[in-house]
């Protein structure tokens, strides 16, 4: 392992792809954390979390078929929330991990809203990042009409440029500094030595028909999830998750707390230290 901080771990899914997770060692008195990103993103977008509380827990990163260092899908019409919690299944059954404290950004809050719904004894607590069980339309249109496009860039800078002006309204503060790191976890150096976006470009396919189609109500997962302590971050400009879905959320599911990120939209990073502390008070609720 060297000076690396995690270990490599990989498990096969169903119809044989080989998937890969960033492994942190931490304590194993404690239930570990278990980490699903957004849709477009890969392990990496946890290191902030990781370097907080790996060592006192176990912190495992995954990523999902045609993100990161997963295979891609030889069917695009895989790239679904059915067949990612089907992949989430065989990692339980291949680590043998039988409960966890789930963090999910966006579309791994999704997974996590389902498993909880449909397997609750896996979840000892979860947290949801910018995602509840009303998603926006105008913040889904977005992310349908910009994911897929990706394109090279010779250089990091060139690479944040590009960034910084596609999200500035997510990020409005943001350095140069911070756009870099984030290009960082976004992206990758191709074979060609290109940098370019780190998933299969397909797992826009799907989503084809968000413009014709109203969002999905997902109150149904959310008000079936178990028992057990809950955090919902928000970024105060986000365009996914409203405040007054943060407000029902608060007000309708048990055990459920809150925070918003000032000036962040979809979605907070998980460096704020807002989100941090946030999360370090649920912990202190897990049993």
């Amino acid at each position: 392992m060297g000076d690396q901080a995690w270990q490599d771990g990989t498990w096969e899914t169903a119809d044989g792809l080989l998937l890969h997770y960033r492994d942190y060692p931490g304590n194993a008195d404690k239930l570990p954390l278990l980490c699903i990103p957004g849709l477009t993103r890969n392990a990496r977008d946890f290191e902030p979390v990781a370097e907080r509380f790996g060592g006192d827990r176990r912190v495992i990163c995954l990523e999902l078929r045609g993100r990161g260092e997963s295979e891609y899908a030889k069917d695009s019409a895989t790239y679904v929330p059915e067949t990612y919690l089907a992949d989430l299944d065989a990692f339980f059954a291949a680590t043998g991990i039988a409960r966890v404290v789930g963090i999910g950004t966006s579309l791994g809050g999704i997974l996590f809203a389902m498993m909880g719904a449909t397997r609750p004894e896996r979840l000892g607590a979860v947290v949801f990042n910018d995602i509840g069980p009303v998603i926006e339309p105008a913040g889904l249109q977005r992310i349908a009409e910009y994911v897929g496009h990706g394109r090279g860039f010779p250089t990091w800078m060139h690479a944040a440029r590009q960034l910084r002006e596609s999200m500035i309204d997510v990020h409005p503060d943001f350095t140069i500094s911070e756009w870099l790191r984030l290009t960082k976890r976004l992206m990758a150096v191709t074979g060609s030595g290109r940098i370019a976006y780190d998933y299969d470009m397909r797992i826009a396919d799907p989503m084809d028909d968000v413009g014709d189609t109203p969002p999905p109500d997902l109150w149904g997962a959310f008000d079936g999830l178990p028992d057990v302590p809950k955090l919902v971050i928000r970024g105060e400009l986000s365009d996914i998750l409203s405040g007054a879905t943060l407000a029902a959320m608060e007000q309708r599911i048990a055990d459920c707390r809150a925070v918003t990120i000032p000036r962040t939209g979809h979605v907070p990073t998980l460096d704020e230290e807002e989100a941090l502390s946030a999360i370090a008070g649920l912990l202190e609720r897990v049993p």
